[in-house]
């Protein structure tokens, strides 16, 4: 069978090589090296997903989304919730912790305790498109209201220990008006001039969602615009070739792959071959899936129990079978697990 033939264009082997200088990164005093981030995702950027990345090449990893008011009640009750959610461990770091919220008084005190639960950085989110979270005024609805925007910024800013870094996740605006690219430079600069220094940037608007392209121009145009900014890029990256052509043609200080880690946490390995002058290696084989199924499968179980580590491993086999030969019918399976068995099963069945 023609490996390539039958799996998503986006996991295709092609000859491909680059001298491309990779620099290294920090996110303020955190020293991150290789540039190339696991982003935060809600409800999959989890403990034991991060875990898998760095595993497979990540140099750092961000949490999931978490809100402001749910961070202040798990860590008041200091129950599971908060320990699933909040957990870090010597072999995470570095590793931060994004938070979302309304305003600066819940920001701030979620911030601290991130922080207070051994977290590097704190990453606010202006970003998520998500209308839920726009009709309660979070994620990318702040950036059509610059004043309340850096009201938390500063409010963060001020109050977590200054070598703890704060950096902020963007898209770059509410919409495609002039009035929506207005506000989004206010907020870039307003917030460089209060001391952050570290931003991601999505270039769809908070509109757009996730339809049509990104705009990596846009990226090359902040880059021009603010030299002297740490600048990481997200949107479209599903591939380690979309992560060296992102850095090469807009000049960004890194990467943060998103959805494009999702079931192919070897795009991290993919880079640092490339990083290092190499032809992309082959997909990973069979056996090498399987096993990182089977670790990220045991990685959730510790973390949630197994009854609802098989709940959450649902999205993540989809995801996983997009890149074996036979993904149709992978999937299909993956679709009706219901229990651990019937996880194994179709790893035997498909795996060996």
């Amino acid at each position: 069978m023609n490996y390539d033939s039958t799996i998503s264009p986006n996991f295709a082997r092609r000859d491909f090589r680059t001298d491309f200088h990779f620099p290294d990164l920090s996110i303020g005093s955190v020293p991150i090296g290789f540039p190339c981030i696991q982003a935060a995702l809600s409800g999959v950027s989890d403990w034991a997903e991060r875990q898998i990345a760095r595993r497979l090449g990540a140099s750092a990893t961000v949490s999931e989304v978490m809100l402001d008011e749910f961070i202040i009640s798990v860590t008041h009750a200091k129950g599971k919730k908060a320990k699933r959610f909040l957990r870090v461990e010597d072999s995470d770091h570095p590793v931060g912790a994004q938070l979302m919220g309304v305003g600066p008084e819940d920001f701030t005190q979620a911030a601290l305790k991130v922080v207070e639960w051994g977290f590097d950085w704190v990453d606010i989110n202006f970003g998520c498109p998500v209308k839920k979270i726009l009709g309660r005024h979070r994620g990318g609805f702040h950036l059509s209201q610059p004043e309340m925007a850096l009201s938390i910024v500063r409010s963060v800013r001020d109050t977590v220990p200054a070598e703890i870094p704060v950096s902020i996740k963007m898209r770059r605006g509410l919409d495609d008006s002039a009035e929506s690219l207005e506000k989004f430079y206010e907020i870039f600069d307003g917030a460089r001039a209060l001391g952050i220094s570290v931003f991601t940037v999505h270039p769809r608007t908070v509109l757009q969602r996730y339809v049509g392209t990104s705009d990596w121009k846009f990226l090359a145009d902040l880059r021009k615009y603010a030299p002297d900014a740490v600048i990481l890029g997200s949107g479209d990256l599903f591939s380690a070739e979309d992560c060296v052509r992102m850095m090469e043609t807009t000049g960004v200080n890194g990467v943060t792959v998103a959805r494009g880690a999702i079931g192919n946490p070897w795009i991290f390995r993919d880079l640092r071959e490339l990083a290092a002058g190499r032809e992309l290696p082959p997909l990973p084989t069979l056996s090498e899936q399987r096993e990182v199924i089977e670790e990220h499968f045991a990685l959730a179980c510790e973390l949630y129990g197994e009854k609802r580590a098989v709940f959450n491993m649902k999205k993540f086999s989809i995801k996983y079978a997009q890149i074996h030969p036979e993904h149709t019918k992978v999937r299909d399976d993956f679709v009706k697990f219901r229990t651990l068995g019937e996880l194994r099963a179709i790893l035997d069945r498909w795996y060996t």
